[in-house]
Parts: structure tokens; sequence; C-alpha cells
């Protein structure tokens, strides 16, 4: 089957894609100094973001290009255009590329499947020119529908112009967008997932072990590409099945291969942790300040040493001080992680999960367009406060934080704060998330809503 069939012209797939703006070492932690890192923990099945730090900015994805380069592969072979036994022939440009590489010489054939291997094991750079070529006829057409097709996954910060990951300034992602491509793959091609997960391969009798070192030794991990170079540092797309569960995690920037790994495994370690405690009987917090409790995302980007943030449990907590966080389980973190990592303003809108998969806002949260109207519109009367009792729902060290959760949970619970004044009150590095103007009762009735929905508050008496 001739690898040179192809439904869009080259030019009009670059015009497109112009007009896209684009006994172990000890362990080095990632730093707040470390300006490369960037990290994101997502639910794999629901695409709930766990936790996320720098997930919006720009970053070098390095070798993790691979995913996309074998995303389109799969695509080829899952449409008949191309097969696994195909041969494929190695052009000199895909011969000349630096390591890592399989080193095949210009002239010599591969199948599709090893091919794929090379990529998926040993991360080889000559063979990701070699497929591209394949599928595509050319490098530059192949890198240009790797662009358009992110677009088309929504994977609006991404930009490829190569399909191994080699440097490149114009090559751009973010964490959030492999996070993306991470979930696209295995929904779209669970069929060719396994790929990412084989630990060992031979080929012309030489035995290559997987780049991913997560995958000889660490519970639960089946994939998927390591990444590095030196503009994008120790880069790692993971992902891991526990009791029945799947996290896939993204780490952009790591000072090397072990705190990298270690770092990887801390933040699976806690979703797991999170997962399995919000599936049992005992309220949990949101899933990112769950992720702040244990040091990840305050004042650097793991744990440094000095201590996890101090938040306190709620329950009958004084109202004097930061003691009261926020807590819920059915739509974790919506609103804490939706700021904590916002993205362009154009989305801010979304909730986590559309704006994860490239969704638009539900028409319950995009305000209707004002109607016309011969005179002025009368201003409505804002309902006058019916007391002087309040309800606290979280205490954060990040302002926007702590208005973004009362916005989110004003939304779930607009019967029980309705009349009320949000705002957000400062007390020395926190701030406190409240709702002002109650009676008494109504303060107490609001905390047995949240409650039930495993939401946790605090009733303030009037000072």
């Amino acid at each position: 089957m001739s690898p040179l069939r192809r439904a869009v012209p080259l030019a009009a797939v670059l015009a497109l894609v112009a007009s896209v703006a684009p006994s172990s070492p000890p362990l080095v932690a990632q730093s707040g100094e470390n300006v490369r890192y960037a990290a994101i923990v997502v639910d794999a099945a629901s695409g709930e973001v766990l936790f996320a730090r720098h997930a919006d900015a720009r970053r070098y994805p390095a070798s993790i290009t691979k995913v996309m380069t074998l995303y389109m592969v799969f695509e080829a072979l899952a449409e008949g255009r191309i097969e696994l036994t195909d041969q494929v022939t190695v052009s000199p440009r895909a011969a000349s590329q630096p390591p890592s590489k399989l080193g095949l010489p210009a002239g010599a054939t591969i199948t599709v499947d090893d091919a794929i291997r090379s990529l998926a094991v040993r991360s080889a750079n000559d063979m990701a020119v070699a497929l591209a070529e394949h599928v595509a006829g050319s490098e530059a057409r192949f890198s240009a529908q790797m662009t358009l097709k992110a677009q088309q996954l929504d994977m609006s910060q991404t930009r490829f112009v190569n399909p191994h990951g080699l440097p490149d300034a114009r090559q751009l992602t973010t964490a959030r967008d492999l996070a993306v491509l991470t979930r696209a793959i295995m929904r779209d091609f669970p069929q060719y997932y396994h790929y990412f997960g084989q630990h060992h391969w031979v080929y012309n009798g030489r035995e290559y072990a997987n780049t991913n070192g997560l995958l000889h030794n660490g519970p639960g991990y089946d994939g998927i590409k390591t990444g590095y170079t030196n503009a994008s540092g120790y880069n790692l797309a993971a992902s891991a099945v526990r009791d029945g569960r799947r996290v896939n995690t993204i780490v952009l920037g790591g000072r090397s291969t072990a705190s990298r790994n270690a770092h990887v495994a801390d933040l699976m370690n806690t979703a797991f942790e999170f997962e399995a405690l919000r599936r049992g009987e005992a309220p949990v917090q949101m899933a990112q300040v769950f992720f702040e409790q244990r040091g990840f995302g305050i004042g650097g980007d793991i744990r440094l040493g000095d201590g996890p943030v101090a938040y306190a449990a709620l329950d009958r907590a004084p109202a004097e001080g930061p003691t009261a966080a926020g807590s819920e389980s059915d739509a974790v973190g919506t609103a804490l992680v939706a700021l904590a990592s916002r993205p362009a303003a154009d989305t801010a809108n979304l909730s986590l999960t559309d704006r994860l998969n490239g969704g638009r806002a539900p028409a319950a949260m995009v305000p209707p367009a004002p109607a016309r109207a011969a005179g002025p519109a009368p201003t409505p009367a804002r309902p006058e406060p019916a007391g002087r009792w309040a309800v606290q729902v979280g205490a954060f060290r990040d302002r926007e934080v702590a208005q973004g959760w009362l916005t989110e949970v004003n939304r779930r619970f607009r019967s029980q704060f309705r009349g009320t004044e949000q705002t957000v009150q400062t007390a020395g590095e926190w701030y406190r998330s409240r709702f002002v103007g109650l009676t008494e009762e109504a303060a107490r009735e609001a905390c047995e809503a949240l409650g039930a929905r495993r939401v946790t508050c605090a009733v303030i008496r009037p000072e």
C-alpha cells in the first residue's frame, strides 16, 4: 500500500499550520527556581485534573513529541493507509539523525512494527523520520499534519516542526496539552497502546531497555514516554493503573532522570491516595489542596524539606485565623485547579474536564447576551442580607484560588447562598473564602447542605 496517499495538499496544511500560534544518585529538587518545570496529574477516565503547576506554560516537549508521531502512525494503520508488515526504507535524511537512534544505514529497511517499537522503547530519532516519510511522503508534510492533528485534539498551545523532538525553538507545547494527547492516544487507539509499555525489545540480536525507568520497578506503570534535551530538561509522560483506576502524570523540566522519576512517583502515589480516600466514607479536601498539603505546588515544585502546608480541619474550627479549608468529592477542585493554572481568558468559564478535552463551556455557564432595550435597563436591586452570620468554605494562600472556590461553591449551592455577599478576607498570608449575610439558622442549614455533599465548611459568628 502506497505510503504517499494523502487527503490534504501540503501547501494547504502548511498554510493552516502557519496560522497557529504556537544505590541511586542523590535526588535533585525541582525547585521554584527551575523555570522549565511544569506538571499535571489527571484522572484518565474522567479527565479531571487532580493537580496542576505551570500546566499552561509553553515548554519544549523533547522526545514526548514521539507520542504524537505514533498517534499519526496509529491513525494511518487504523485507516488502512499503511500496515504493520510494510517495509520502511531508511532515507539518507533519516539515517543522518543524531542519537538516540537505531543506526540503520540509508537504504536499509525495517517493518512498521519494528519502527514503532524503536520509537516507544529506544526513542529512535532516525526511525521517527523514517516513519514520517513513510506515512506522509516527507518529514515536513508529516510535521505539518502533526500540528493540524494537535489543533483537532484541542492542544491549542502546541506546534510541531519535526517528528522526533530534537531541539527547535518553534516546537512548543504545555503539560496540559500533553495530558490531552496522552488521554487521546489511549482513547482513540487502545489496540496500539501496549507498544508504550514494552519493557525490552530485541532487534538484530541486540536488546534495548525502555527509557521509562518507572516501567521496570514502579507499581502499575504501563507507559508512556520520556524526553530530554538541554533546553527541555528531563520530561516524562507516565500512566499507571491501581485498584482499577488509571492516573496520567506529565512532568516537564526535571533536573535529572532520578529526580524526575521520583517526583512522578510521588505525584502518582499522592493521586492514588486521594482517589482511595474519596472512595471511602470520610470527606477529603479538593484535589489540588490535597496535593498542596503534601508540599506540591507551594513555593516550589516538589517537597523541599520545609513540611507540608498547614491547612487545618474545618469541623468546629474557630473563625479566628486561617483555620478553614474547603474540601469536596464528586467534582473535586474544579474552580481551584482552574484558577491555579489559568489558561487563556476565552476558556476561563470551562469546567476542568471540558478544558482538558478542549470542550466548550456548557450553556448554563455562559452568560446569555443581553437583550436590546429601547431605554436603559433598570438595575435590579440586590437582595438585602438576611443577617450577620457567615459561612467559611476555605482558606488559601492565593487570592485568585480563594475567589474561584467561592464562585464554584456558589454555583453548586445557589439556593443556600442566594442574597449573600461573597467575600475574600485576608488573614496574614491566608485568604478566607466566605459567604456573609446569613441568619444563624440559614448559616447552619447551608453547612448541613454542603456537608451532605461532602463539602466541609464552618459557621462564623458575627464579630
